[in-house]
């Protein structure tokens, strides 16, 4: 009975470069329904509309947003304060969330939350972020990108968050991905073939997601 009652956690869902809340939608719905099922996802469109052109023209239809802007060597940014006041009032106005999913540089900016957070330096009127679904992730001041101001010390201690990471055998942020585990206490990770996309699960995949899930719904 007590598994009726069970709320499914209510996730936050953050889309990649230049793509949308729609997108991340169509590209999470591959994901068994065994999976969607147990969970309660929110996908956000990003505050900017993209300043070029997205990499999904022809595949997916615009609109399209981005977090925030860079220059070309990810060494200066523009907009990411304000890309988290946005993120912080969308989650006071629709939350409370329990958790936080990012493809890419939704990604990105969700594996710096929990850091933020616990240095105060934004999501202060939000409940803690208690768990991250990391796909085609990098982190924030690794090697291939700067980091935002507000983020210079997201990575400073060991996120102690439960955290579950794709990573694609053939996605140019494999490297990146990889190396963000280092800033994470016991990470799980779901290796796939795939590149930068959200991948189908085969059975021992599936495995490591449902029990990932299992381990959240007890996080009181």
């Amino acid at each position: 009975m007590e598994n009726q009652t069970q709320k499914n956690p209510r996730i936050l869902c953050l889309h990649g470069f230049r793509t949308s809340g729609e997108i991340l939608k169509k590209l999470v719905g591959r994901l068994p329904e065994t999976v969607l099922e147990k969970l309660d996802l929110v996908f956000l469109d990003a505050p900017f509309p993209a300043g070029g052109k997205s990499d999904v023209e022809g595949i997916f239809d615009p609109p399209y947003y981005e977090w925030w802007q860079s220059n070309k060597d990810y060494t200066e940014y523009t907009n990411f304060e304000e890309c988290l006041a946005y993120v912080e009032d969308y989650m006071i106005k629709n939350g409370p969330f329990d958790g936080v999913l990012g493809f890419s540089m939704g990604a990105m900016l969700a594996a710096a939350m929990p850091g933020m957070q616990a240095e105060g330096v934004t999501l202060t009127k939000v409940p803690k972020i208690k768990f991250l679904i990391i796909i085609s992730g990098a982190k924030l001041g690794g090697s291939k990108f700067g980091a935002p101001k507000l983020a210079a010390n997201a990575f400073s201690s060991p996120i102690n968050c439960p955290s579950l990471h794709f990573i694609g055998e053939t996605d140019f942020l494999k490297p990146d991905g990889t190396a963000l585990l280092d800033s994470f206490v016991d990470p799980v990770v779901i290796n796939h073939s795939k590149g930068h996309s959200v991948p189908r699960l085969d059975g021992k995949q599936l495995e490591t997601m449902l029990s990932f899930i299992e381990k959240i719904q007890m996080i009181p």
